[in-house]
């Protein structure tokens, strides 16, 4: 009788009173809203890629470089890409994108545009090319090839006038014609600031929206390389998602409109960023975000985070909230100064990669009977699609149906713990919804849900759970084109040995002299999620510690406020140490680059060990951008 039901079931919907003729239903569904192009589909299907990083900075252990380090100390003697493109294959990438040039200004290739570029190194004799060897290491192993080249440079001594935008438009049309086809041309955010520019040791500010004159500039990466996505802040075809984490919203569209902050059309680093994080629904372009995150705390290489790289278990979590809301993963890698990975970052890419692989080698779902009574008359909109594997096969009801319901029945009890949809998304991203449901006890009982569905979506379940029967309901303003079901159960990953935490110095009988404030424990209560805030004020900011006693200290750390908010966070910083709290010593001063878009822990390693009662931390400029600001400190601590 139940298999009598279940091949009447659909006959009786089909003939039910209402529903339309079979002749009027043949011609496939329209596209709904905006599409990707051929290159974003593309771009859809990597999933994953990484960015790396590797420059004079590298030696210089800093996060920015400020343009003006020597390029004889760029000598990496033991550079093997064959050795990180085959990590990174490993772990399941499908592109690497070379940072050609960061905003330090040296070019890793021979560029006819500046003398500052691999050819004044002892690289290679000076007759090296390492965007050429990353380029062919690259497709060696199997993956496709990116560039990136910073539109900022800190060395050119004529940024900041028309002569610097031909330069960079020389360069970009270097990297286009030099190294074959490319997958994607990557632009930052980060645009003007102080610098070293030829020796004038300067701050040297830029319109954003007109200065690089982008428009004429993605017309000439069209015309050179027209397979090739563009990434910035806002597109033109993939947009950062807002953040350094790598996490999508949990609602995430790929349709998005850019606004700038006066309203009007904006350029990349100068976009209203509330909506990059979840897309708009009603967005009128398909402008799909990339997820960027560094495999350690900073971008760059740096020995004392060694011991901090991310774990493929942290690894996996970061994939459910980037390839599982409809984004792509970007995982930024740093070479060792020697110029291959370190043995952790090899071990982390290498277990993530086979975590991934033994997680979704197999559909549980595979052979499940699939029932719906609201299905598009014709083979190519079946249920059955939903378990080809193909992504742009598809299940589709009705034009007038925009609700449907499909019931799962797998092949017996199958434990899983995610839920992988995915929409065609060459008719556009059409669902708003999905509930989904399991079979308990004769009825149904609601087991997750999910919003904007997009090209791929991965539900992770709390916890495993046994099932037969499942019931997905689908919420759409048109008629769904599903094109995947599957479910998998997680698969342990394997725990690194590397892991050490670092323990700051006791800090009970420190006590904070200046500025007043109630709540300045919240500095030293060690919970990163309480905050102090200082009292408005004019810049520079100074925080003087009584230790309670002789203490030597050989670094020291600053954590930023937690709670995502961007004002308030120390830039530019002094440390100074004294006996008496009257004559000062400095022991540190810097910048924390790129503590706006990453607020992570900033660990500083002293160039020699300090002996003090006193400290006092000076800091000059935050992220608010001007002379009255708070500063933000989530925790300090000092290190042996």
């Amino acid at each position: 009788m139940r298999n009598f039901c279940r091949l009447l079931l659909p006959a009786l919907f089909v003939c039910w009173p209402g529903a339309k003729p079979a002749s009027a239903q043949n011609n496939p569904p329209k596209p709904f809203g905006p599409v990707p192009s051929a290159a974003q589909l593309r771009w859809h299907e990597m999933e994953m890629y990484v960015l790396v990083h590797f420059t004079p900075t590298t030696f210089e252990n800093k996060e920015w470089g400020y343009g003006d380090a020597d390029p004889e100390i760029f000598n990496p003697k033991a550079f093997d890409a064959d050795q990180i493109a085959t990590a990174v294959r490993a772990g399941g990438f499908r592109g690497l994108i070379s940072v050609a040039k960061h905003h330090d200004g040296f070019a890793l290739w021979p560029t006819k545009t500046n003398n500052y570029n691999i050819k004044a190194s002892p690289w290679r004799d000076g007759k090296g090319d390492m965007v050429m060897e990353f380029m062919r290491a690259t497709r060696k192993a199997g993956m496709q090839f990116g560039v990136y080249c910073s539109a900022w440079d800190r060395n050119d001594p004529a940024y900041g006038t028309p002569a610097y935008v031909s330069h960079y438009r020389e360069q970009l049309s270097e990297l286009y014609t030099r190294y074959g086809e490319l997958f994607t041309s990557w632009h930052d955010g980060a645009n003007g600031g102080d610098g070293y520019y030829g020796g004038a040791r300067e701050t040297r500010k830029i319109d954003r929206a007109t200065y690089y004159e982008w428009e004429k500039l993605w017309q000439t990466t069209r015309q050179l390389q027209p397979g090739a996505v563009i990434f910035s802040d806002i597109g033109p075809d993939v947009r950062w998602v807002g953040n350094e984490r790598g996490a999508a919203g949990e609602t995430c569209w790929a349709t998005f409109t850019p606004v700038g902050p006066d309203g009007s059309k904006p350029a990349p680093g100068h976009v209203v960023e509330t909506f990059l994080t979840s897309g708009q629904r009603d967005g009128k372009f398909w402008i799909p975000a990339e997820c960027d995150v560094p495999h350690r705390k900073g971008w760059f290489y740096h020995a004392d985070q060694d011991d901090q790289v991310k774990t493929p278990d942290q690894l996996f979590a970061i994939y459910l909230q980037s390839v599982g809301r409809g984004a792509n993963l970007s995982l930024g890698i740093a070479p060792m100064p020697d110029g291959r990975l370190h043995a952790h970052d090899v071990a982390s890419l290498r277990a993530f990669g086979e975590k991934l692989r033994k997680t979704f080698s197999t559909n549980l779902a595979a052979g499940a009977t699939l029932l719906t009574a609201q299905s598009r008359p014709g083979n190519a909109y079946r249920p059955e699609n939903l378990l080809d594997g193909d992504r742009y096969s598809y299940w589709a009801p009705p034009d007038y149906v925009h609700n449907p319901v499909l019931e799962v029945a797998l092949k017996g009890q199958k434990r899983f713990d995610l839920i992988r949809l995915r929409e065609n998304i060459k008719l556009g991203q059409r669902l708003d919804s999905v509930k989904v449901e399991i079979q308990r006890d004769g009825g149904w009982k609601a087991l997750a849900t999910a919003t904007s569905i997009g090209s791929t979506r991965l539900i992770k379940l709390k916890a495993p759970v046994q099932a037969e029967r499942l019931r997905l309901k689908l919420y759409a303003p048109v008629a769904p084109t599903l094109s995947d079901l599957a479910l998998f159960l997680e698969a342990p990953g394997e725990q690194m040995t590397y892991l050490k935490e670092t323990t700051g110095l006791d800090r009970s009988a420190w006590q904070i002299l200046s500025p007043a404030s109630g709540d300045s424990r919240n500095a030293l209560d060690g919970n990163k999620n309480t905050t102090w805030l200082t009292a408005s004020g004019a810049l520079p900011v100074q925080i003087v510690f009584d230790l309670g006693k002789q203490t030597v200290f050989s670094a020291f750390s600053y954590l930023p406020r937690q709670d995502g908010a961007a004002m308030g966070l120390a830039e530019r910083y002094e440390l100074e140490t004294s006996q008496d709290g009257k004559e000062w010593t400095i022991q540190a001063a810097g910048e924390f680059s790129n503590i706006r878009a990453n607020p992570v822990q900033q660990f500083v390693r002293l160039t020699r060990p300090a002996n003090c009662r006193f400290l006092r931390f000076t800091v000059r400029s935050t992220t608010q951008n001007n002379n009255e600001d708070r500063l933000s400190i989530a925790e300090f601590d000092l290190y042996k």
